[in-house]
């Protein structure tokens, strides 16, 4: 990940979690490439999106579960703390963990794009290079102003980026490859975008 893992930020992620630790419990703080971002609340076509998304991965793969806004640790060398909107994991994955979680063994991230200024620098460039940069297989966009669903896969960790990238209007049918293996089909999904 050439420009993000270049870049050193004067706060040490440690002074961050403490930061985001004393937050209320009504402020999701992110600290991605060195920055502090508040993650917006979400507005209600975003909780179905993603409330719609969490009942098609139960229904289909029940051995898995959606965590949403779980704390994860992004970034080389763990530098970066994002909460994606969602998170898919075996259930039972995240048992015993802090706050904040390695990587490791998230099998696919999710993101609903927000109509917050910065969305597309932050939703659609920042958090999928530091998802692809940590190696996470699948990464879902689903982005609401441009109206499509975004399945990035086979993440390149060094250049902090997904080989592939497969976009459908929202209404198409989008298969999710390995190791996820759903198909969503998108169409209720015209009821939640601009």
């Amino acid at each position: 990940m050439t420009g993000a893992a270049e870049r050193t930020s004067r706060m040490l992620v440690e002074d961050f979690e403490q930061i985001a630790s004393a937050a209320p419990e009504t402020v999701m703080l992110e600290f991605i490439d060195g920055r502090i971002r508040e993650k917006p609340a979400p507005d209600g076509d975003h909780s179905e999106i993603v409330a719609w998304l969490l009942r098609r991965c139960m229904q289909v793969r029940p051995e898995l579960g959606l965590y949403t806004t779980r704390g994860l640790k992004v970034e080389a060398y763990r530098r970066g703390r994002a909460r994606p909107d969602g998170a898919l994991v075996p259930v039972g994955h995240f048992a015993g963990h802090g706050e904040w979680s390695d990587p490791d063994g998230v099998l696919m991230t999710v993101e609903v794009t927000s109509y917050e200024d910065g969305t597309e620098r932050h939703d659609r460039q920042e958090k999928t290079a530091v998802y692809a940069a940590v190696g996470i297989p699948v990464h879902l966009l689903i982005d609401r102003t441009a109206g499509t669903v975004i399945v990035h896969t086979n993440p390149d960790p060094e250049r902090g980026y997904y080989a592939d990238t497969h976009r459908a209007a929202v209404g198409e049918q989008v298969t999710v490859p390995d190791p996820v293996n759903i198909t969503l089909d998108t169409e209720i999904l015209k009821n939640y975008v601009r």
